[in-house]
Formats: structure tokens, sequence, C-alpha cells
């Protein structure tokens, strides 16, 4: 495919100007003059043979996901349209931390290869079309770090077409293309093409060399002592500081009792060790181990964390680890660590479970919805009470950012900024965007007692910015909402020590910073803990204001009741008319035929003595008669009478009571007629009595009496003198009533006399 003959005649135009500019550059070689060896240079080469042809690919495609599109005035070589190409899936790591760090230093340089490509005239001249001019700038970066000498390829290799016949293009301009090298730096007044870089990221390149290697303990596969038992059998001594460290040589971290530092250069020897493979030493940055010790120290015995944000399959495994540290006395009650992947693919998720699987976390479940559609109403978070949140950031306090990105899950399209050594406005804004939403939506979960904010960025905007704003948002919403309980939150003080031989915030510092140094990457985390709720005391004048305020003292001054009162008079009559109804009824009727007698009357007197109670001893407590008038009938006139009897039952809650009916027999033969008596009158019952008793009645009959001297002389017989027996009828004898009518049964009246 050729490329468009105008875009062509116009860059050939552009480097013509630029060649006529610029009179102490040598000439240009002819391409037959490619036998020239190629002047000797400065690189940043480090005596690699080159790549194989995969890698070269799979650089070239990051690149052009990634490279800086300039205007069309201004743009100097096409790259084609294609952007957002998948990326295959990368089974060998190692070839995945070269492709990226490849296409990462090609972005570093992009500037400086285009003036390349154009001044040597290889890009007006050479067939390449647009969409692999993405490859070409990757190999021209690796071709003049390998000071522009042939690349050795092994004999397996994998061959990419596309990548020899690029290689064979740039092979044969190796002379002009180096020539071209060379005028650029005498024209910047460059020692080594570093020096054309931004200020902030030869920094960063520099420290990125010299990084120590941190790792941390797997206390589910091993201990601290276990570890360093086998690393000083291995023939590595241990030191205190990190400035100590060299040779064979680990120490411990300042700020994590599981974390130890070894130089960058001792990685090959800790896996001849086994610990690496054995997952009971993990290598992971500093900066992403300080928000899961946090998290652990904030943490209560009887509670879950919940993770969200950007992250690797190593933090949610250490943040189980440590819990798992903390609650090794109680193993079998293990708080619960949720991980929200919705941003994660189902491959993404299936290595996260082996991953899981093969550091033996066994507390760890992952959760595939959204952080903001979850809430303190779901069931599975009512035991969380910490969040850690490592939202996506800028990454800028990093040195080595293409690691970090690989390994922590980070955002690709960030290298293009971080090649530059600053982030685009517009990224920038989008990225605290979404960092104060997240944080917004964790201070509202009303059972979680502390929210572990942590980034590895440099910006205050970021940081302590999103920090104050969401405590101040939520301040202010809860006093809107009336809901003082969401806005308990502050900043508690670092739970980490400062060193005395590293940087480290003061004590009243709420905000722990670690600077980017050459010791490590640098970080922000703050701790924002729910404060416990206040104990509001009021003084009098509070109370009486209150009160005023409610419309309570409005009737104290007036003479009408107010209306608290007429409710509790209304109450106090109900009481009483519910007692009232309450109250049980005793009516005895008893029918039987009167017959007349010739020489004397009968009168009879009964008395009904009721609401009689026994205590559990025997002792009467309260006993109430009530005299039932009598009736006296006529000797000479006989009539019939009936009557009812009825008597109300006893409440099941009332306590049983005994009774006993005494009757008195005489040998006087009459017939006594007990007439039903009015119910009792029933005294109004207090309003503040609340337990009313029913008592069972005891029936006492007394035998007929007579009088000498009360009836008329007439009726009077001489030499009567009555004879009184007494005998006591217990309550096993008293006469049984009829079932239907409440009175005597016929079976009873006709078999016995009453008397």
């Amino acid at each position: 495919m050729v490329r468009n003959k105008n875009s062509r005649s116009s860059t050939l135009k552009i480097a013509d100007s630029q060649m006529a500019s610029s009179k102490d550059l040598t000439p240009l070689d002819d391409p037959a003059d490619s036998d020239i060896p190629a002047p000797e240079l400065q690189t940043t080469g480090q005596g690699q043979l080159g790549f194989p042809d995969r890698v070269y690919l799979l650089a070239s495609i990051i690149f052009q996901n990634n490279h800086l599109e300039k205007p069309a005035a201004h743009r100097l070589v096409n790259y084609g349209k294609e952007s957002g190409i998948p990326l295959p899936d990368f089974k060998d790591e190692e070839m995945q931390r070269t492709a990226y760090g490849l296409a990462f230093n090609t972005l570093k340089y992009q500037e400086l290869l285009e003036d390349i490509m154009i001044d040597s005239y290889f890009y007006p001249t050479q067939p390449i079309p647009d969409d692999q001019m993405g490859l070409v700038a990757v190999m021209l970066y690796d071709f003049q770090d390998r000071k522009f000498l042939p690349r050795e390829c092994l004999g397996e290799e994998e061959i990419v077409q596309e990548v020899r016949d690029v290689e064979n293009c740039l092979l044969r301009f190796k002379t002009k293309l180096a020539a071209s090298l060379a005028r650029c730096r005498i024209k910047h007044n460059l020692l080594s093409i570093e020096c054309i870089l931004p200020e902030s990221v030869k920094t960063k390149q520099e420290r990125s060399s010299s990084l120590p290697l941190y790792t941390w303990v797997n206390t589910l596969k091993s201990s601290l002592d276990e570890v360093q038992s086998v690393l000083r059998s291995a023939g590595f001594s241990q030191v205190k500081s990190i400035g100590q460290l060299g040779g064979q040589s680990f120490c411990q971290d300042p700020h994590c009792g599981d974390i130890l530092v070894f130089p960058a250069q001792l990685k090959a020897q800790l896996y001849s060790t086994k610990l690496l493979s054995d997952h009971k030493l993990i290598i992971q940055d500093k900066s992403c181990s300080l928000g899961p010790k946090a998290v652990c120290s904030v943490l209560p015995e009887e509670g879950d964390v919940l993770m969200v944000g950007c992250f690797s399959d190593l933090t949610v495994c250490h943040i189980a680890s440590l819990i798992a540290e903390k609650h090794k006395t109680n193993c079998k009650n293990l708080p619960t660590v949720y991980v929200c992947v919705s941003d994660r693919t189902d491959a993404q998720r299936e290595d996260l479970q082996q991953a899981i699987s093969a550091m033996g976390c066994k507390n760890v479940k992952l959760i595939p919805g959204v952080f903001e559609s979850l809430d303190g109403g779901d069931k599975r978070l009512q035991k969380v009470r910490v969040i850690l949140l490592t939202p996506k950031c800028s990454v800028s306090a990093v040195s080595n950012p293409v690691e970090f990105i690989l390994q922590e899950n980070g955002d690709p399209d960030l290298l293009q900024d971080l090649s530059q050594g600053s982030i685009a406005q517009s990224k920038l804004e989008a990225l605290v965007a979404q960092q104060r939403k997240d944080i917004d939506h964790a201070l509202k979960f009303p059972k979680v007692l502390a929210v572990v904010y942590s980034t590895c960025s440099s910006y205050p905007e970021e940081n302590e910015e999103v920090v104050s704003r969401a405590l101040e948002q939520a301040k202010a919403s809860s006093e809107q909402e009336e809901e003082p309980k969401q806005a308990n939150y502050r900043l508690s003080p670092s739970v980490f020590s400062s060193p005395n031989n590293a940087e480290g915030p003061e004590e009243t510092d709420p905000f722990f910073m670690l600077e980017p140094s050459e010791q490590s990457n640098g970080c922000f985390l703050a701790v924002l803990t729910r404060e416990p709720e206040p104990v509001v005391i009021e003084t009098p004048q509070e109370v009486l204001a209150r009160a005023n305020a409610k419309g309570i003292l409005d009737r104290i001054n007036s003479n009408e009741p107010t209306r608290k009162e007429l409710h509790g008079h209304t109450n106090r009559m109900k009481k009483a008319a519910r007692v009232r109804t309450s109250q049980p009824h005793l009516s005895v009727c008893i029918q039987s035929k009167h017959q007349q007698t010739k020489s004397s009357n009968s009168t009879s007197l009964c008395q009904e003595f009721t609401n009689r109670r026994w205590s559990s001893q025997g002792k009467p407590k309260s006993l109430r008669l009530q005299t039932v008038k009598n009736t006296v009938s006529s000797p000479f006139a006989s009539s019939k009478q009936e009557s009812s009897c009825s008597s109300s039952l006893k409440p099941e809650n009332s306590k049983p009571t005994k009774s006993i009916t005494p009757v008195f027999n005489t040998t006087t033969t009459t017939t006594t007629s007990v007439h039903p008596a009015p119910p009792p009158s029933t005294p109004v019952a207090r309003p503040r009595r609340a337990l009313q008793e029913v008592l069972k009645p005891v029936v006492l009959v007394l035998p007929p009496v007579h009088f000498p001297n009360f009836f008329p002389p007439q009726h009077s017989r001489t030499g009567f003198s009555p004879s009184f027996n007494y005998k006591w009828r217990g309550p096993g004898q008293t006469v049984p009533l009829s079932r239907s009518s409440g009175g005597l049964s016929k079976d009873v009246v006709k078999s016995r006399p009453l008397f």
C-alpha cells in the first residue's frame, strides 16, 4: 500500500525547509551509502539485542492507542485513523511488561523520532502504510537504542512479516537515520537523548532505576519469623534501614512490620528460595500496602471490609492475610472482605478467583454490582464497618508507572500523559469528578465506622481537596435532611509512625503523604472515622424554649384546661366505665312452694354474705355483707313464685378462693324463700388502681328463729320451746345447681329437703 502523494509532497516540503534553515547540518546520505558505519552515540540502551517480533507488534498497538495526535496543520507523521485497537491476551507477563515498556519509551521520544523520520527522508520515501507508522516508531526507538546494530533473532522465534518488512527498511536507512539523530542532538545541544525529556520525566526515570524491591509476608502461608529464617539460611543478611541495603541483604519496612525490602537486583535470587513461587513472599509496591494496613488498624473485632476502586489481586489477598493474622485466635469467624468487581471482565474475575485460591484466602467474596448501586440496606453489607476506597487516579506520584499500571490494574490511557510529565486538564477533571462521587457515596453507609481513602497522586485536587470537600458536603446535606449521623465524620491522625530516617508527616497532620523518592513511590492516605454521637445536656432555659416552640406552654396561664389535661380526663372516665362493666354480680334465686300451717307463722331471715376472700393460709382478707329484705308470707294464703337465678362467672385471671357454707338446722318445719338481691352498688374505682380482683361469694344460710313475744296471742302456743341444732356444711356438701337455669335441680329438691 502506497501513501497518498499529496501528503508525501507536503511532508517533503516541510523537510526541505527544515534542512535549508539548518546550515550546520551535514547533507543526507544517499541510500546507496548504507554501508557507512554509524557514528558513536550516547543512548539509553542496556546492551540488549532486540526483542521478538511479537513484542514489537504488541508495542505498536499500545503506541497506536495512546500516541499524541497533533492538529492537522502541525502534523508531520500520520499514524492512520485507527485507535482503540483491542490487545490480545498476554499469557507471558514478562512479554507484556516488555511491550508496555517499549511503547512507553516510544511515547516519551515521539517528537524526536518524528523529526528523525522527516529529516532522514525515511517517511516521505518509504512505501509504508500510515497505519504501520506506529510499528516504525517503536522499532526506530529500539534501533537507535541498540546503536543501530542489527537484531539477533532467536531460532524458534515466531516470525511476523510486517515486523520483518519494517526492519528491512530501517536497516537500509540506518546511516541516514543515525546522521539525522546526530544533527538533532547538535541542534538542541543534547549530550544524550534523555536530555530532551521534561525535568519531571527525567527525575522519575532516574528514581525508577534505583527503587528497591518491596515484598510482604503472606501470613496465610507462612510467618515473618519463618521467612526471615529461610532468607538467613539462603545467605541473606538483615540490616536496619533501607539506606544500608546493598549486596545480598534485606530490611524491615519502618511503616509496616510485615513488609521486607530488598535491593532491586535480587529478584532472581528470591525466586531461588521458593518463597515467591510458594506464595509466602509477595512482591508489591509499598504504596499499595499502606491502605490494607490502615484498614486493619481501624477494623473492629466483628466487622467486614468493602473494597472499592482500582486495585490488584495482590491487594485483596493482602487485606485478607492481615485480617486472618489479626483474628488468628478466632479463625472460624473471620471478617469477610467484599470486593466490587464491576469494572473487571470475566477473564479478570477468573484470574482474581485463582489468585485468592492460590494465596489461601477463604474470607473473600466478589460483588459484581456497581458501587453506586450499593447502599446500607444490602443484606450482604450489614456487617461492613470499614470501606477501602482506592479510586482511579493520575498515578503522578509513581516513578515506574508502567509496572504500577500493569500490576495494580491501572488505566493504560494515562501512559501518554505520564510520558510527558503532566496530566491533561480534561483527564484530571474527569478523575476528580469520579473520586468525589465515590467518596460521597462511601460516607452514606449508616453502619460504616471508617473510610480509608488512598491514591498514588501528587495533585492536591485528587487528595486533600477531595477529602475536605466530601466532609463539608456530608455535613451540609445532613443538616438539610436533619440526619446528623451522616455528618459525624472526622479526619483521624495517621496510623503510621514517622521513621527517623525518612520523610513522614507530623503528628498533627491528619493526612499521610509519602513523597516519591529513590526509596519508594509516593502515595496519599486519609482515614475518615465516624464520631460517636454527642451527649446533649440541655439547660432549663433551653428546655423551656423548646417547649414553648412546640406550644406546650400556651395554656399554662389560662383557666381553660390544656389539651393534655382534657385527654387525661377522658382516659380516666373511660377506665372507670370499663371497671363498672367488668364488676361481677351475684343473684341467687330459690324457687319453693309455701305450705300453710295452722298454729304459727314462719319468719324467714336470709343474709347473703358476698365478696369474701380467703388467703392461702385460710385467713379472710375482706368481707362484704349485704342484707336482703325479708319477705313474710301470710299463713292463710298460698302462692307460687318463680324466679331465675343467674351468677356471673369468675374471671380466669382471678385467684381461687375457698368458700364454706354453714347451715343451721332446727326442728321447726318451715320453708324459707330467698328472693334475688339487687346487685350491690359498685363504688367508683380510682383511676390509678390498675388491678381489679373478683371475690368468690360465700352463702351463709340461717334457720328459722321463733320469737315468742313477737307473734300475736292467738297464734302463740304454750310450751313451745324450739331447739337449735348447728351444723357446718362444707363446700363439697353444697346443693348443686341446675346447669340450664342456674337454680336447684329437681332431683335434689325431691330427694331431700334443703333444711
